[in-house]
């Protein structure tokens, strides 16, 4: 993460500011978005932008979204990406900096917009095929976890209880059912029915959640978005998240106890398999677009 974009310059990361009246800084008032790249391609990049402008819109924040994806991609040339085989791109923007008061600035400011990239690793297929583990936590989220806001404490607080437990994810818990992960969706397998929570305002639309369930219905997958009751997990053969970096991975344990079998299921190792070759085919895709 040598070189990252604030407000149109690029810059070595230690040389980047930004001012401690950031609304950002002070109130969390700021959205963000995390675009995977495969060897130099982003994928999915037109869905990420959806979101972030929704984000936008959401809490009134004025930014001229033209350009960001050619931010995007020079900063994956800045920091030597293009040929990395899993990257990311992060992009941050905030209200901007004015003198702190709860309502929003009287007189316009300029957003603060900041982004960085840097690589990441899948796990490797010896630990996939183990299996991951989650303990359940509640979820003390606020009403609109359908905005990716860059208020996460109460995702930071879930994540920090799964690693206090010596596992993998957090499942976050709100009146009963299962609703999603701290930083990812959640999908479990009843029978032959891929079941998840439906796209209200107490999850994530995650993008990811969107291609698995446009590639279940592909797959001939019988799919069910509805609440998931947590002692109904008990049931349940299989069950896995999905992120923009988890991708798709398998849940084998929740709270200790097994799922299903403890293994890998077929479910999900076929949406896992499909996700990849959608992925396979977008980079080829936009290569031979490229050339």
């Amino acid at each position: 993460m040598g070189i990252v974009y604030l407000n149109g310059e690029y810059l070595p990361v230690a040389d980047a500011k930004i001012s401690v009246d950031d609304r950002g800084f002070l109130f969390s008032d700021g959205i963000y978005e995390v675009t995977p790249s495969y060897r130099g391609r982003l994928f999915g990049w037109e869905r990420h932008l959806q979101r972030l402008l929704k984000g936008l819109c959401e809490l009134r924040i004025d930014q001229d979204v033209a350009g960001l994806e050619e931010i995007h991609r020079r900063l994956l040339t800045e920091n030597d990406l293009t040929d990395a085989e899993t990257a990311l791109v992060y992009l941050q923007i905030t209200r901007g900096a004015a003198p702190r008061t709860h309502a929003f600035p009287r007189e316009p400011v300029p957003p603060t917009v900041y982004a960085f990239a840097k690589a990441w690793r899948r796990p490797s297929p010896e630990r996939w095929e183990r299996g991951f583990e989650a303990v359940s936590v509640p979820d003390r989220r606020w009403a609109r976890a359908d905005i990716k806001t860059v208020s996460l404490l109460p995702n930071v607080l879930a994540q920090q209880a799964s690693v206090d437990a010596g596992v993998d994810d957090a499942l976050l818990v709100r009146d009963g059912m299962a609703v999603e992960g701290a930083h990812q969706n959640f999908f479990a397998v009843f029978g032959d029915t891929l079941v998840t929570h439906p796209a209200s305002n107490v999850i994530l639309h995650g993008i990811t959640r969107g291609y698995v369930l446009e590639i279940a219905r592909e797959l001939g997958i019988p799919v069910e978005e509805r609440a998931i009751v947590v002692e109904s997990l008990a049931h349940a053969t299989e069950a896995f998240f999905t992120g923009t970096t988890t991708e798709v991975r398998p849940t084998t344990r929740i709270d200790g106890e097994p799922l299903g079998s403890g293994e890998v299921g077929p479910v999900t190792r076929r949406l896992a398999e499909a996700f990849r070759a959608r992925i396979e085919a977008a980079v080829t895709d936009a290569g031979v677009a490229a050339d």
